[in-house]
């Protein structure tokens, strides 16, 4: 018989008289659930932002998720993405190392009962939500950890899901699943699953925020933007020194985002001088000099685990900016303002693609990968293509209200010494759009 945490834990974290924080949970920092910290709490009230309401938040995803497994006639959704993982728990455990090292899993059922399968020493991690009814383990089949027994671990694993199915699932074997080990699919198989790719589901499920989410990434936006200017100050103040490299400036954005209680950054695009082109240099050793672009984007996972994905193009130094620098900025503001001011609920994306910004055929070489992407606890669905690379069909669907999008600009030209590299994040309202990204451009650039 399987032994599980809800059944020996001592403590039920749901019951007592602890006080609550202005996003409803508890004010105790002792407490397991990660969140915020008083210094991004500050920040927002300076701000005069309302708080999420986490329990609200959550609830919303749980339905979300429920009502799209039924909708699509499933069993269950089994998942082991550590951001699908998040977005129906809201709970965490060694993100970064998961994403390679897979050992957890989460199954939410057709009648919403949700169990999660987390590492064996740490089942407590998702007991602070309620809707997770049980903790197990279990769901780890990859090789370093399992060797050359893989197989039985799997097959214990699947039988679980089985059992879940007949309790939760109406005996539906239609099973959507995302990123498992393909010993587990076989053997998820091997028990008579139809085992359906369950990205589509849950894409589409996240991209639409609720309230509570949205006003999440608000306050996700304030505490990068912070954290940006922070960067902006000590770049500004040392770049150029003889000794700062483009890690020393890229590390201060880091810590910015863990002061505010954010969690990670997902790539390290930060570049200066000649190295902002091509694009997609990652930041390293080299110590800029004054007088020169430093480019970067943000893709930082921020307080509350949202991802708030911006980009922005400094001027460091006293000299005046040549004037191609200036038109190539000019150009790349026109780009995602003029595509920016086409969101609206209805629009179609393969309709918005075709009226979109055209580049200058100069710049059309380094252009960016996409117009514009789905945002939320990272990159997401949709992918907005430019016309050259749109794939008729792939993304034939319509902006909605609650949609948030950040749209994007690379501006430089084949062979040249420089790219301007700028993005904004976007709410699709009820009526049209809002531009969540505050951060001013760079003055120089904008002359």
């Amino acid at each position: 018989m399987n032994q599980h945490y809800r059944d020996n834990r001592k403590i039920d974290p749901h019951k007592g008289s602890t006080p609550l924080k202005g996003d409803n949970t508890p004010d105790d920092n002792d407490r397991i659930e990660i969140g915020p910290t008083e210094l991004a709490y500050s920040e927002w009230a300076d701000a005069g932002l309302q708080l999420p309401d986490l329990q609200a938040m959550r609830r919303f995803r749980h339905k979300r998720l429920v009502n799209a497994i039924n909708e699509r006639d499933y069993g269950a959704l089994l998942v082991f993405d550590p951001l699908n993982i998040r977005y129906a728990t809201d709970s965490t455990n060694m993100q970064l190392w998961n994403t390679h090292n897979p050992f957890r899993a989460l199954m939410v059922c057709a009648d919403g009962y949700m169990v999660i399968w987390d590492y064996k020493n740490s089942p407590f991690l998702s007991t602070f939500n309620p809707l997770v009814k049980e903790q197990r383990s279990g769901a780890d089949f990859f090789y370093f950890d399992r060797g050359d027994k893989i197989d039985p671990a799997t097959d214990a694993f699947s039988k679980q899901v089985r059992d879940l199915i007949n309790e939760h699932g109406g005996g539906n074997m239609r099973l959507a699943v995302d990123k498992i080990m393909i010993h587990g699919l076989r053997a998820l198989e091997a028990h008579g699953f139809d085992v359906i790719p369950g990205e589509e589901l849950t894409e589409k499920a996240r991209s639409i925020k609720g309230p509570d989410e949205i006003k999440a990434m608000r306050c996700a936006s304030v505490a990068c933007e912070q954290a940006c200017y922070a960067m902006e100050d000590f770049a500004r103040a040392h770049m150029g020194d003889g000794k700062t490299c483009e890690d020393d400036i890229w590390a201060v954005l880091h810590a910015e985002n863990i002061k505010r209680g954010g969690e990670w950054i997902e790539t390290r695009l930060l570049a200066t001088g000649p190295r902002t082109n091509p694009w997609f240099q990652e930041c390293g050793p080299r110590i800029p000099k004054r007088n020169e672009i430093l480019a970067f984007d943000t893709d930082l996972v921020g307080s509350y685990g949202i991802c708030v994905d911006i980009s922005r193009t400094w001027w460091i130094g006293e000299e005046k900016p040549r004037p191609d620098m200036i038109e190539a900025m000019k150009c790349g503001i026109e780009h995602i303002q003029t595509n920016m001011e086409m969101i609206k609920p209805g629009l179609n994306i393969e309709e918005w693609i075709e009226k979109s910004h055209r580049l200058p055929e100069k710049y059309m070489a380094r252009k960016y990968g996409c117009l514009a992407h789905g945002v939320g606890l990272c990159d997401e669905w949709p992918l907005v293509a430019y016309p050259d690379k749109m794939v008729k069909g792939a993304f034939d669907y319509e902006l909605q209200p609650g949609m948030t999008l950040c749209v994007e600009a690379l501006i430089g030209e084949d062979g040249g010494d420089f790219c301007i590299k700028l993005e904004d994040q976007v709410l699709v309202t009820e009526d049209g759009f809002e531009n969540l990204t505050k951060y001013p451009f760079d003055p120089e650039l904008t002359a």
